[in-house]
């Protein structure tokens, strides 16, 4: 693969060294492509990774009115009582033209836990994953002693904080908003959620203090040992696993509920070379603490995948897989992670288990068939040898790069062979594209017209075949060409 994959010093112009960046911008004008459109183009999708902004705070102080209204749509459940199941706790937002992810979280099972170890458990998680927070306090009702609370992990994080004074519906609720100064988080930004009062305000403070999105830069590799994510649903077997490759007990591996600590970063030497594993076990199912356990694990899976570059899978193959193992393999896949799918308990399949497992894995993970698969067991260590492998291909797919060169080369030929299918008495043709980014590969593709998206999925089976990128999300996005009318 050395000569698909280059990792040149070409960091500006999307990743395009200067001069592929003139010959490219010079076919995108022959094409009459407009060149800030272009250059606009390239820029964002070869933004490396998004900084993360969390929104946290105790329940019913309007946290997910907040996301709603940062979002500009309804996405987060809004309900007046807490420990509402919400499948989805990451979101992509924008704001001034800059985009960033937004971790919601929200009041979990504080008549089980107490309130207070409820949000401060979330509110770890939340800083875990986030670059910068927004502190939602309620304004009307004041600092309380849950609040305090929160204050006191915010410090030690050392994380930007915005503090935001909800439920500020008009100006006699400023003064409110003032006696917040107390916290000592510097001034209180008045808003209010439900109606859009000084949201704009207060993501203007959160855009001063939220980073920018790291340019990426192709085949550079961030110092000290790569860093893998263990996530999977609870009991899948994460703690042994961690356990197993690092040939002794480092994590507490029980059935019971009880450990909501922050994930368990492992240095640990495995084929030779040493990983930073991101253990994501810990939280453990009750009945009635089953719906809260989920969204606490859905939690602490964000938050780990935000510090990984790889995602190791774990899916017990003892049981059918289920919702919650797709919804962990899209988060991963969303994430723009590196996958491996760990097939766990391997050991304990008969012949009929293994024949319906088969089936289900060509029905269900059809999406991620790209992704290593390895069969092992957490229990007997069998085939732990083949997990190092398996994350190095994953890896390397990852960061692969393809000279543009090359890639418009390949994409005449798709164009020539497989052409668009015709629609509207109209046929799109792909004019040219590039990479624009790495982890994960990221193309822009220039197109006549709009690509549907089984054409887009064929484009994206045909790159896999021809460069590569196993173990890889592959990110494409068309630009299509604008018509404009010419002067005679």
């Amino acid at each position: 693969m050395n000569d698909q994959t280059q990792t040149g010093d070409g960091h500006e112009h999307g990743g395009l060294g200067d001069a592929e960046y003139a010959e490219f911008m010079q076919l995108a004008a022959e094409e009459g492509f407009d060149a800030d459109e272009v250059a606009g183009a390239l820029d964002e999708a070869g933004q490396g990774p998004l900084p993360v902004l969390a929104v946290i705070g105790r329940p019913n102080v309007g946290k997910s009115t907040l996301v709603n209204r940062i979002l500009g749509r309804r996405e987060a459940v809004v309900e007046d009582r807490p420990g509402v199941t919400r499948d989805r706790v990451t979101y992509e937002a924008e704001w001034a033209g800059r985009r960033f992810k937004l971790v919601d979280t929200g009041g979990w099972e504080q008549d089980v836990l107490g309130i207070d170890a409820s949000v401060a458990t979330q509110a770890e998680f939340a800083i875990e994953a986030a670059d910068a927070v927004v502190f939602v306090v309620d304004a009307k009702v004041g600092a309380t002693d849950t609040d305090e609370a929160v204050v006191k992990l915010l410090r030690k994080s050392g994380k930007p904080v915005v503090l935001c004074a909800n439920k500020v519906d008009g100006p006699s609720g400023e003064a409110d908003a003032a006696y917040l100064w107390s916290l000592g988080l510097g001034e209180p930004q008045p808003v209010s959620a439900l109606h859009g009062r000084g949201t704009g305000d207060m993501l203007d403070e959160v855009l001063r203090v939220l980073p920018e999105a790291p340019a990426d830069t192709f085949g550079a590799v961030l110092g000290g040992p790569r860093r893998v994510a263990l996530i999977g649903r609870p009991n899948v077997g994460k703690s042994s696993l961690l356990n197993k490759v690092a040939g002794e007990d480092r994590v507490v591996v029980h059935d019971v509920a009880g450990t909501t600590r922050d994930p368990v970063d492992e240095l640990i030497e495995l084929g030779g070379r040493t990983w930073k594993f991101v253990d994501t076990a810990g939280i453990r199912r009750r009945v009635h603490l089953q719906e809260g356990a989920d969204y606490y694990a859905s939690l602490r899976t964000a938050a780990a995948l935000e510090k990984a570059e790889v995602a190791v899978v774990l899916v017990d193959v003892s049981e059918s897989i289920s919702v919650q193992d797709l919804r962990i393999i899209s988060m991963a896949v969303d994430a723009g992670r590196a996958l491996v799918l760990a097939y766990n308990k391997w050991d304990t399949l008969d012949e009929e288990r293994r024949f319906y497992l088969e089936r289900e894995i060509e029905r269900d993970l059809v999406q991620v068939q790209w992704a290593p698969r390895v069969n092992v067991s957490a229990r007997t260590g069998r085939h732990m040898e083949k997990l190092v492998p398996a994350i190095e291909t994953a890896l390397a797919g990852w960061e692969t790069r393809v000279p543009t060169g090359r890639l418009n080369s390949f994409l005449g030929e798709i164009v020539a062979a497989h052409p668009h299918p015709v629609r509207g008495g109209k046929q799109p043709r792909i004019l040219f594209g590039t990479q624009a980014g790495t982890k994960p590969p990221r193309f822009v593709l220039f197109a006549s017209g709009f690509l549907e998206a089984g054409y887009r999925r064929f484009v994206e089976r045909r790159l896999r075949e021809q460069f590569g990128f196993e173990g890889t999300p592959v990110h494409l996005s068309v630009r299509v060409r604008e018509k404009r009318s010419r002067k005679k």
